[in-house]
């Protein structure tokens, strides 16, 4: 056996070693025993491969907490980690999605005992600006004095982190939970916390819904007014999972006036719909770019095209954004508008959404 051979064998025991001490917070089983931690190996410039199978089941911090043990190791240089999600038994036949044979929202009055609205904020389709507007929405939301949170359920794009500028780490409090950081005043959850900058979200549906479900009962919101939720575009696993384990008391759709737009956002309606879930009315983003040298209007993904489908289902439209390139300087800087500019024309007709929706919320009754 050569000695580069011999090194990286010992650097694979203690890497083993070190990851055997991960231990599941629910299961009390290592990752390593319990067939979690598989292909283990040490290339010759010390990066560590393994590939991680993850259980529905499992925290969102348990793969993190595994690269972190094997990055102490000494020898190690980098650690690579596949994931994987074991292949679950042959589902149970189920038939097309049709209106009263989608299972009622059933509220866990475990879930959320001290917030008393959630707000979901969805599309049909993504790159409408949905985030945009959530992160807008609950900026100026806490700028009036409300205590409010923003969770992240866009699993596979969390662009939260960025549009508030905070990329810290969550720490875990003494009951085992993880804290929601801060930004603006307002209490924020993601799994862009939990991944490292350039890690992708590699999981398949039942993962989704079982991260949802820990960011609802594993981490420590305290008493909130507003729960925003940035939901992931589209009618999946994350509408599905979040309506079917709370109580949601209202969603904002977001779309841009352009109809290919329209028309997605317009099925997301009805997926709500048939799931029993209060839809507050349509927001429509980009509507219109007005030159900073001319003055002259530009009506770049057409006009007007939230406003007919506001008219089209019988929603209350809740106002425009105009296209403004502060907006988007703003959700890379992590300086929502209606903070960094807030007596621009989209500043104001953010904060002008933000009114309509809390007005609309005050009519619900409150969750506790």
């Amino acid at each position: 056996m050569s000695l580069i051979h011999a090194g990286r064998e010992q650097v694979l025991r203690r890497v083993a070693a070190a990851l055997s001490q991960v231990v599941h917070p629910t299961t009390g089983e290592d990752i390593v025993s319990s067939g979690r931690v598989r292909e283990l190996n040490v290339d010759e410039d010390g990066t560590v491969r393994f590939r991680f199978n993850l259980h529905p089941e499992d925290p969102a911090t348990l793969v993190r907490t595994a690269r972190a043990a094997a990055e102490k190791v000494d020898g190690v240089a980098r650690v690579a980690i596949q994931h994987s999600l074991p292949v679950a038994g042959k589902p149970a036949p189920k038939s097309p999605l049709r209106a009263g044979n989608v299972p009622a929202p059933t509220p866990d009055a475990k879930l959320l005992p001290g917030v008393k609205h959630v707000l979901a904020v969805s599309s049909g389709k993504g790159g409408v600006g949905k985030s945009t507007v959530a992160v807008n929405l609950a900026a100026a939301l806490a700028a009036s004095g409300l205590r409010v949170g923003v969770l992240d359920a866009d699993i596979y794009g969390p662009n939260v982190p960025m549009m508030f500028g905070e990329h810290r780490q969550p720490r875990v409090t003494a009951a085992k939970k993880l804290e929601p950081l801060e930004a603006h005043g307002v209490k924020l959850m993601s799994l862009g916390f939990l991944l490292t900058d350039d890690q992708p979200a590699i999981m398949r549906g039942p993962m989704i819904a079982g991260i949802l479900k820990q960011f609802l009962q594993e981490v420590e919101w305290g008493e909130l007014d507003l729960m925003v939720v940035d939901m992931p575009p589209g009618t999946g696993d994350a509408q599905l999972s979040l309506v079917q384990t709370i109580r949601v008391d209202g969603v904002v759709m977001v779309t841009t006036p352009q109809d290919v737009a329209t028309g997605d956002v317009l099925r997301a309606i009805k997926m709500f719909e048939r799931v029993n879930t209060r839809v507050l009315g349509i927001v429509e983003n980009m509507a219109g770019f007005v030159c900073p040298c001319c003055g002259e209007r530009y009506e770049i993904f057409g006009r007007a095209g939230g406003q007919r489908l506001a008219q089209q289902t019988g929603l209350e439209f809740l106002g425009e954004i105009p296209l403004e390139v502060h907006v988007r300087e703003g959700g890379d800087a992590g300086l929502p508008a209606v903070l960094g500019q807030p007596e621009s024309p989209a500043g104001l007709a953010l904060r002008a959404v933000a009114e309509r929706v809390a007005a609309r919320l005050e009519g619900a009754e409150a969750r506790v």
